[in-house]
């Protein structure tokens, strides 16, 4: 899947099937399902799950808990627009599937 097929699926009523959790949370934050977006990344232990989890707390607004997912996640601290986050973070997601 690339991204254009990824965004396309936002469309549909639920995740594609086979997505990791933290592409899952991806999907869910771009439907505004702020809350599930947050459980399907922290229960990704692991890289991924903490650099979507960084960018969740940052939309929320929570600089100091950001920091800490992004120093987990091996990122430094983003301060690009949002949306360019997000798209950056589901592009490395998806090449690597």
């Amino acid at each position: 899947m690339d991204l254009p097929a990824f965004r396309s699926s936002l469309a549909a009523p639920a995740p594609p099937s086979g997505l990791s959790l933290a592409l899952k949370a991806l999907w869910l934050d771009a439907r505004g399902d702020w809350d599930g977006a947050h459980e399907a990344a922290q229960a990704d232990e692991g890289g991924d799950g903490d650099w979507v989890h960084a960018y969740l707390h940052r939309k929320e607004g929570d600089a100091g808990n950001a920091a800490y997912w992004y120093r987990r996640a091996g990122k430094p601290v983003c301060r690009t627009a949002l949306d360019d986050e997000w798209t950056a973070i589901a592009e490395a997601l998806l090449a690597r599937r």
